[in-house]
């Protein structure tokens, strides 16, 4: 069996008409050669299939080339059937792996945990940390941003520690979706509200609550935690609390599918009797029955997002801004 030569730097440098220490100026990432001589450099690489050494990259540039993505959650949290965590890890690692890093997945669902993260990321193992599913005013993305290590959140940090975060408009997306119902002559408008510990949970509550002012109405509330479990239990309160109630905003895809069983348990019939509205369209809100209508977040597109501000944190890019919201849209289907 022949086996192939592995490419070496010499090789590249033949091949794109440069030194061998230009070579690895352009592979180690340094921005002091011109453009025109780092391309023709990137193409050699290219055709050769040449693979630069990866410790000796790390001496010259000072970087692991790793990022790490934070889920304050628990293990039981990040493994349900909750789509929102395998699509945020979907679009981060699609962006990563474009820009040839690699993905340090970590879970923080605990004090002790905290520390760890906070030891791995100060020992210099990552060049930078994003956290997702932000709960309460953490402490921790702040600490690593005075410490000097580039930090992006998804979601607004609760608090006041100045971090860089990518979000999606939840109160102008809860708004469009509660006043679709009140034009469709709904008045008794309940919602199953996420976490108040959660920006998601309060800026969507605070949307329902605009909204029901804006339209003179009263609010019924229950608190869910994003679960299906925690949504079923809301809506079985709400009835108790309200049986005449004709809709109920819930404020994620996953609460919704509890409260469509809620509903179906207590022989509601859905629209006729009670239009219900989701948030974060799941794919499997197509398929419930009916239809959901609920309020799109683009997720996946929020973790590429994040994974590019990272970059740019890291690479120093001028003009960044502190704060990315990306806009969400109300899909109608047949639950309202």
């Amino acid at each position: 069996m022949v086996t192939r030569e592995r490419p070496t730097l010499e090789a590249v440098a033949r091949r794109a008409g440069v030194s061998r220490a230009t070579v690895s100026r352009v592979v180690n990432g340094s921005t002091s050669v011109a453009a025109s001589i780092r391309e023709a450099v990137t193409r050699a690489v290219e055709e050769l299939g040449y693979v630069p050494n990866q410790a000796a990259r790390s001496l010259v540039t000072q970087r692991t080339e790793s990022i790490a993505l934070i889920l304050p959650e628990t293990a039981n949290r990040v493994f349900s059937d909750d789509l929102f965590f395998p699509a945020i890890i979907r679009g981060v690692g699609g962006e990563l792996e474009a820009a040839d890093k690699q993905l340090v997945l970590m879970m923080a669902g605990s004090a002790k945990s905290h520390d760890r993260v906070e030891r791995y990321a100060v020992a210099g193992h990552v060049d930078g940390v994003m956290f997702a599913s932000m709960h309460g005013a953490d402490p921790l993305p702040g600490t690593l941003v005075r410490l000097g290590i580039p930090v992006v959140c998804s979601g607004r940090p609760i608090g006041e520690a100045a971090v860089p975060y990518v979000d999606v408009d939840h109160f102008g997306g809860v708004c469009s979706a509660v006043r679709h119902l009140v034009a469709a002559g709904r008045r008794r408008i309940a919602t199953i509200a996420g976490p108040q510990d959660m920006v998601a949970g309060i800026d969507r509550l605070a949307g329902y609550r605009a909204t029901l002012e804006e339209a003179g109405l009263a609010q019924h509330v229950q608190i869910g935690d994003f679960t299906r479990e925690s949504g079923m239990l809301a809506m079985r309160k709400l009835l108790d609390d309200d049986p005449a109630l004709d809709a109920v905003f819930v404020a994620s895809d996953m609460m919704a599918h509890g409260a469509l069983t809620a509903l179906k348990d207590a022989g509601r019939r859905v629209p006729a009797d009670v239009a219900v509205i989701g948030f974060d369209d799941f794919e499997i809100s197509r398929y419930s029955e009916p239809p959901l209508t609920t309020v799109r977040q683009p997720i996946v597109e929020m973790g590429r997002t994040m994974a590019r501000q990272l970059l740019g944190l890291i690479n120093d890019e001028p003009h960044l801004p502190d704060a990315v919201v990306l806009p969400t849209e109300l899909v109608i289907r047949e639950s309202a």
